[in-house]
């Protein structure tokens, strides 16, 4: 559960700002998404590959 500390006399729009900032650094929403389809493991190996080998090429371009 997220709490978010709000002084006296403190503005809506800013608790609300504080809320959604601490939502965000939680990861839930991120971890949702994730949950929502299953991947096989498998996949998940290919597409890490595929990533390492796309920025191992940017690196040797940028050289």
């Amino acid at each position: 559960m997220i709490i978010v500390q709000v002084k006296e006399g403190e503005n809506i729009e800013k608790a609300l700002k504080k809320f959604k900032r601490k939502f965000e650094k939680t990861g839930i929403v991120k971890e949702l998404r994730s949950r929502q389809a299953f991947e096989k493991p498998s996949i998940a190996n290919r597409k890490k590959m595929m990533k390492a080998v796309y920025v191992q090429k940017l690196r040797t371009v940028e050289e």
